[in-house]
């Protein structure tokens, strides 16, 4: 893989520690998952691994990418501070022009701390309000379930047992090491109404004291100063197990959708929808341009997929009036081809590369369902070296996966990483130049039963779901007692010749 445009000793951006917690949901009787850098589901299908996926895709929309104050007018009011004056401080936060120089005051103060009380009233009053009378953000979460489950009610996520009464439960936190920062938690029943309970530290401290800048400079920084107050929204991108056909059928269902949204297009059946995830996947589809710039630490990953693993380019081309075509250009060959004419392997990798060389920048979200599928053993742990890279630039990736190379991969990554750490310079020379600290990775495991459990990185045993020990067991006994039955077999037969 080509070297890394990021440095090595570059801090992941900061993230708040976020753990969410869910009961009777779904398929899942009980799991506690706090979020990695990168984090990493197996286990059997239908075991609710893309339940918990589609939740945390859920929850990044309504709390921003869970940031310290998870709030879209928080976000939009705070951006206003690009004015770089006290009276565009002023006029963003709605504020008096004595509040405004307080607030200057305060940042330019050395040695004091930042804290949730010198924020202006207005933000204040927001952000507490929201939580306290949490109805509010518990009904945009109802919502917002509804439609990334593609369910009429949330009481469609209560697992089904044989006891009805059973009470699902979802519970949010953010946290940092030295301090709580908000939870959020809303529990159903299928015959009550959801009651919802939200709590905000207003005690935050976001500067220390210690990063004394100064206004103009603090204004400038924003994003360092404010971890979790970014100007920038935190985007989330969820490439479902079914890219495959999507990306190869995407403009025609795009164009039955529009043609069938005039009155005259209307039929009298029930219209057919999809869930939250597949439709923002599509949208992102045929909203798709690479006009804005990429940012280089992420797109050199798509071009190194190209190189190592597609063997050609992924190529967008405008249709006027109409919705963009991706083709695919081999390396020897003249012209591109559309994508329903190539291998499932590279209509699979199409969009992740499209999204790593035309949307995500770092501090966003980026979830893929089984990012292996149809791909040849080597080009799974190709992938895991891409999500390696997405972690080095900051961004955070959820991926399920039924492969254990994809795994194997990862762990060698991690043991990479902790060589690294610990100053081995003899592992430059052998080892990728994308690499992982075991801190940065979690791993769950997803069972039958409903239990979701942690499954930590062994230095010796790297990380092995306990199933695919078995599986290896199994298929080794099999294969003992068939081989001793076919020699016991031919010397039989070499005893009748």
């Amino acid at each position: 893989m080509s070297e890394t445009k990021t440095s090595e000793t570059q801090e992941i951006s900061k993230y708040p520690n976020v753990e969410i917690s869910v009961k009777n949901f779904g398929p899942i009787a009980d799991a506690t998952i706090d979020l990695r850098p990168l984090t990493v589901f197996v286990g059997p299908s239908n075991t609710g691994k893309t339940y918990f996926s589609t939740l945390i895709y859920t929850l990044h929309g309504i709390f921003n990418g869970f940031s310290r104050l998870p709030l879209p007018e928080t976000f939009r009011t705070l951006a206003k501070m690009s004015y770089g004056s006290q009276k565009g401080l002023s006029a963003a936060f709605k504020s008096s022009e004595e509040e405004a120089q307080d607030i200057v005051s305060k940042l330019e103060t050395s040695g004091r701390p930042f804290t949730f009380s010198d924020l202006p009233q207005e933000i204040r009053k927001l952000t507490a309000h929201s939580f306290k009378d949490s109805k509010f953000l518990g009904h945009d979460l109802e919502i917002e379930l509804r439609r990334c489950f593609d369910i009429a009610s949330i009481s469609e996520l209560i697992q089904q047992t044989d006891n009805q009464t059973d009470e699902m439960e979802i519970v949010s936190e953010a946290r940092e090491e030295s301090q709580d920062l908000w939870n959020f938690n809303i529990t159903k029943t299928a015959k009550s109404d959801s009651a919802v309970e939200g709590y905000l530290n207003e005690n935050i401290v976001f500067l220390t004291g210690k990063e004394n800048l100064g206004f103009e400079e603090s204004l400038k920084h924003c994003p360092e100063i404010f971890p979790g107050l970014d100007l920038k929204k935190r985007e989330r991108y969820y490439l479902p197990a079914a890219r495959s056909g999507i990306m190869q059928s995407h403009r025609v269902i795009a164009s039955s959708v529009v043609s069938g949204a005039t009155r005259a297009g209307l039929a009298p059946l029930e219209v057919p929808t999809f869930s939250g995830v597949i439709a923002d996947f599509m949208q992102k589809l045929i909203l798709y341009n690479e006009t804005g710039a990429p940012d280089n630490s992420v797109a050199y990953l798509a071009d190194t997929l190209e190189s190592n693993v597609l063997a050609g380019k992924i190529l967008m081309q405008p249709v006027p009036g109409g919705y963009p075509e991706f083709l695919y250009h081999p390396g020897e060959v003249k012209e591109a081809v559309r994508l329903t004419r190539v291998s499932s392997m590279v209509s699979e990798l199409a969009p992740l590369v499209l999204f790593l060389r035309g949307g995500i920048h770092p501090g966003d979200t980026l979830i893929i369902e089984e990012p292996e599928a149809h791909l040849h053993p080597g080009a799974q742990t190709e992938i895991a070296l891409t999500l390696a890279g997405l972690v080095r630039a900051g961004v955070r990736v959820i991926v399920t996966t039924h492969s254990d190379w994809l795994l194997k991969e990862i762990a060698n990554l991690i043991r990479i990483g902790e060589l690294k750490r610990k100053g081995v310079r003899k592992v430059e020379k052998m080892a990728p130049s994308n690499w992982l600290l075991s801190k940065e990775v979690g791993t769950w495991w997803f069972q039958k039963d409903g239990i979701v459990k942690h499954i930590p990185f062994d230095p010796t045993e790297g990380i092995e779901p306990k199933d695919y020990e078995d599986v290896a067991d199994k298929l080794y006994d099999s294969s003992v007692n068939l081989q001793d039955l076919l020699e016991a077999v031919n010397r039989e037969d070499n005893e009748w010749d």
